[in-house]
């Protein structure tokens, strides 16, 4: 959804319906000329300026504090295959809620993508940490605990069986780092996964006699697809079909690294080092190593790539995660909603961001 012309809060109630109150004699925002759209929410977001979260997941919630800036207003923090202890560390990060003062995108809770993928479409992901799927190795994964979405290839052994219990425990599960054939991918949705990770990237190419998991993604109404629009990771006339044929069930992720916001050279992804230029994130050998892309530009690219309008692509990048993960307040503008809105110029750049109804960011006074 969005609004365009003068917002007046004191029309809107719910600006203070997170806390239980009514806005009374409320600031009035003169926004003519901006629109007014829900914040983004990123379900899959490393790390970003300068800060890897496969290393120091500690940093979360500095990390948090900065995403406003790209009309961010709640995020999964997410952790790649990583040694053992650091999705431990993530956790207790997570439950130590942030520090005082803080302000910021508010994570949702983690996205743990690994260790259970597949070594052939591992992509930057370390083979030597890679790991079969176990009831054993889920020990303590719940969404009371933290963990949100579990990346998982559903052609390895076990993983039905380790989807069904991550969905028992109220985690989302999404499917992606495979070479799953079609009737694979889609036993694993009728066990209960509904997401895809970076949709065409780290799976089988579909082919028009072997489907495997992107032909899934395209045709099974039961699954959201995350994609990354920044024209490098899927070439803007794949994304202009897969945007077509998927509709409401596309949600735009960044699959942002440490390098986002940063200068060209090195940067970190776990124990592994990137090269960031124009041309992407890349591993040593030219491997895909996650994105610098940023949440607005990717809603921009969105528009951009297949005359979509913008609604739609706002729809992609807040009402669609939202409804991916449960949050029935988020991802739209209604009375009731939480008060998780960013202000857009007319070419879709943040002017501002306002997190629970509170102002985190205003790029308009700072130009």
């Amino acid at each position: 959804m969005l609004l365009r012309g003068e917002w007046r809060s004191s029309d809107l109630s719910w600006l203070g319906a997170w806390i239980g109150m009514q806005v009374a004699d409320a600031e009035v925002l003169e926004l003519e000329g901006f629109l007014v759209a829900p914040g983004y929410i990123d379900l899959q977001c490393n790390g970003g300026l300068g800060i890897d979260l496969a290393s120091e997941p500690e940093r979360l919630w500095e990390l948090g504090s900065a995403l406003p800036r790209f009309g961010v207003t709640a995020w999964l923090p997410t952790i790649v295959t990583t040694p053992e202890g650091v999705v431990e560390r993530a956790i207790a990060a997570l439950a130590d809620g942030p520090p005082a003062g803080w302000a910021g995108a508010q994570p949702l809770g983690l996205h743990l993508e690994g260790p259970f993928l597949s070594s052939e479409k591992r992509g930057a992901h370390p083979d030597a940490l890679l790991r079969t799927p176990t009831l054993e190795a889920i020990d303590g994964w719940t969404r009371d605990s933290g963990v949100a979405v579990v990346t998982i290839a559903p052609d390895l052994p076990m993983a039905i069986e380790v989807i069904e219990a991550l969905v028992e425990r109220g985690v989302v599960v999404s499917l992606g780092h495979t070479l799953a054939t079609a009737e694979q991918a889609t036993a694993a949705v009728d066990a209960g996964a509904r997401w895809v990770t970076h949709l065409f990237n780290a799976m089988a190419p579909m082919h028009h006699r072997a489907p495997g998991l992107a032909g899934v993604a395209l045709a099974n109404d039961r699954l959201h697809v995350g994609l990354i629009p920044d024209g490098i990771h899927v070439d803007p006339l794949v994304l202009k079909a897969a945007q077509s044929a998927l509709g409401d069930r596309l949600t735009i992720v960044t699959d942002a690294v440490a390098a986002l916001g940063m200068p060209a050279g090195t940067q970190a992804l776990g124990r592994t080092e990137v090269h960031v230029d124009d041309t992407g994130v890349r591993l040593a050998d030219g491997t895909l190593a996650g994105s610098n892309l940023a949440m607005d530009q990717g809603v921009r690219n969105l528009v951009a790539f297949t005359d979509c309008d913008a609604a739609t692509a706002v729809h992609a990048a807040s009402t669609a995660p939202a409804a991916l993960l449960g949050e029935a307040d988020r991802g739209h503008l209604a009375p009731g909603a939480r008060a998780d809105v960013v202000v857009l110029t007319h070419d879709l750049h943040v002017a501002s961001t306002y997190v629970g109804g509170e102002l985190v960011h205003d790029a308009r006074w700072s130009r």
